[in-house]
């Protein structure tokens, strides 16, 4: 793929440089795209992209592959090789995979349209051209197949010498004045000779010596005669075909600008009103946030001012009650009887009065506003403000003793062995159910009886204002229920709380009387010790002096005595089969 490096004339670094320094005044259809300068030696991708020979040969292969090639005599089998494998490169203009002939970029069709511009642009370059031969005179004609520029002298020799005598010089000025080019195409294999003729089986356009020596034996004709068919196929294909799908790829592309920039201006006007909301949006949040301070703010004064209230009353009844013990501390260790006496009726008045009606709150019940009422929840709705709707309260409620209540029936029965529930509801002093949870609540159940009887208990925080209680209790009898939230009792507490036997069924056996069921004896058992209720009494069915009435026996089997039904109580089997308690 390497290709020896084609030397650059004189006239061509002069309009490289003057590109690179000035390169917006260069005609762009004179300039390769890849290596940003003239034209050298400009050959046709299959893509119908230009590019310098040089440039072709500089891209980086995309894929190789290798296709079947037909052996011939005498080729070697380097050449073999190379000639099955074909080169694919991407164009630089529009990323196509082109696959290049095996011969290179050499084997691919020189663009004469772009030399056409590249000399054009050689002509329209500001300043005189020099003599490419002599670099002395100024040039005056330009030998078309050296691509040299020519001074007076230089253009009477170029026609004397035998090499060059046939080549076409033609004036500079003229090709100034004409604006274009009508260059003759030369044939690359003898220079000089102008492609006059085109070959039909080659598909090839081709001199006079080609024609009569590599080509004797192929119908060639003049170039004139097959121009009109060769060129109506092309611009068949670009009037009727290419051209009609051109416009609709116009009108396609003009209506995706269309919707491109639709687009544009509607995400920019949606953008718009996103930033408008967000910066009314924020204002509102701001103006919320800004209640919220107020709203905390108050609160904090306003029970800054209760624990100030509360405060001078406690350090003015402390100041009472402090003066009154030393004065009558004093007036004891260091009076006389007599003096004693005479101020003890003053003295007592006011210590009773002290005693009686002054101002002594119990301890648990000072400065008990610590703050930890107030909590922000940042969840909870808060209405709407200019608009928009805002979310965060400040809760301030306090719980209120006297408000709270106790849901559920575990709280005043309860079964030994099975879980017992209640609910504790924490209410402000409008009766209304806390929203949040955290306060310290505190359960006891100690038996009345069994002073080291104790149950445990369990407290759930629904973080609601609720909490839920669970116990098991393991002893039956009569209990006390603590219910202390910040180590004071809720209204009613403590509760009582009465845990019973847990009943359980079991099969008896109906009797007519108790000496039936007792067997005769006067002192009917069950198996679990107890005494057969109404003691030793008759049916009336015979049997003398033992008058009775139809009951139920405690048990039929003596065996399990803990499954047994309190004395009072007895459950069985009816003959019908019916489960049935009879009180008796």
């Amino acid at each position: 793929m390497s290709q020896p490096e084609q030397t650059e004339s004189p006239e061509q670094q002069t309009l490289n440089l003057e590109h690179e320094q000035n390169s917006a005044l260069v005609n762009p259809k004179a300039v390769c795209n890849v290596c940003k300068r003239l034209y050298r030696d400009p050959k046709i991708l299959p893509c119908l992209h230009t590019f310098c020979s040089d440039c072709i040969a500089q891209l980086e292969p995309f894929s190789l592959s290798s296709r079947s090639a037909e052996k011939r005599e005498g080729d070697t089998a380097e050449r073999q090789e190379h000639a099955a494998v074909t080169v694919t490169v991407l164009c630089p203009d529009c990323d196509s995979e082109v696959d290049l002939p095996p011969s290179g970029p050499a084997g691919l069709s020189t663009d004469h349209l772009a030399l056409d511009e590249v000399f054009l642009e050689t002509l329209v370059t500001d300043g005189p051209l020099g003599c490419d031969l002599c670099g002395e005179g100024g040039a005056e004609s330009r030998c078309e197949v050296c691509c040299f520029n020519l001074c007076e002298f230089c253009c009477q020799a170029h026609r004397r010498q035998k090499r060059t005598a046939s080549h076409s010089v033609q004036s500079l000025q003229d090709l100034k004045s004409g604006g274009s080019l009508s260059r003759p195409v030369l044939c690359g294999l003898h220079p000089g000779q102008e492609l006059r003729l085109f070959c039909q089986p080659c598909d090839l356009p081709v001199c006079l010596e080609c024609a009569a020596t590599l080509h004797r034996d192929h119908r060639c004709c003049p170039t004139q005669n097959v121009i009109n068919r060769h060129g109506d196929s092309i611009r068949e294909l670009v009037t009727v075909r290419l051209r009609p799908r051109m416009e609709r790829l116009k009108d396609s592309m003009l209506k995706v600008e269309i919707s491109q920039e639709a687009l544009k201006e509607r995400v920019d006007a949606t953008a718009n009103e996103v930033r408008a909301f967000a910066r009314a949006y924020a204002s509102a949040v701001e103006a919320h946030c800004l209640s919220l301070l107020h709203r905390l703010e108050e609160l904090r004064v306003q029970r800054r001012n209760q624990l100030h209230l509360q405060q001078a009353q406690l350090q003015q009844a402390l100041l009472d009650v402090g003066g009154s013990v030393e004065f009558a501390e004093r007036l004891l260790s260091c009076g006389s009887d007599a003096e004693i006496l005479s101020a003890k009726g003053v003295t007592l008045r006011r210590l009773t009065s002290l005693a009686e009606s002054s101002y002594d709150p119990p301890p648990e019940a000072v400065a008990l506003d610590d703050g930890s009422s107030i909590s922000f929840l940042s969840w909870e709705p808060a209405g709407e403000v200019g608009g928009f709707p805002v979310v965060g309260v400040i809760h301030a409620k306090t719980v209120d003793l006297s408000k709270c209540t106790i849901e559920g029936e575990g709280l005043q029965r309860g079964t030994e062995g099975e879980q017992g529930l209640f609910v504790l509801v924490c209410r402000d002093s409008a009766g209304e159910q806390l929203a949040r949870g955290g306060e310290h609540v505190l359960i006891s159940i100690v038996h009345k009886e069994k002073k080291n009887c104790t149950m445990e208990s369990t407290v759930v925080d629904n973080s609601d204002g609720s909490y839920s209680v669970s116990y098991t209790p393991e002893e039956t009898g009569a209990y006390s229920v603590w219910v202390c939230v910040k180590a004071q009792h809720v209204k009613g507490s403590p509760f009582p709380l009465n845990v019973k036997r847990k009943f359980r069924h079991h099969v008896g056996t109906f009797h007519c009387c108790s000496f039936c069921s007792g067997g005769g004896s006067k002192e009917a058992r069950c198996g679990c010790a107890g005494t057969m209720p109404g003691g030793f009494k008759g049916c009336g069915h015979g049997h003398k002096g033992h008058p009775g009435k139809p009951h139920w026996s405690c048990c039929s089997s003596f065996v399990e005595q803990s499954e047994c039904l309190p004395q009072s109580v007895i459950a069985a089997i009816s003959p019908r089969g019916h489960l049935r308690t009879v009180e008796l």
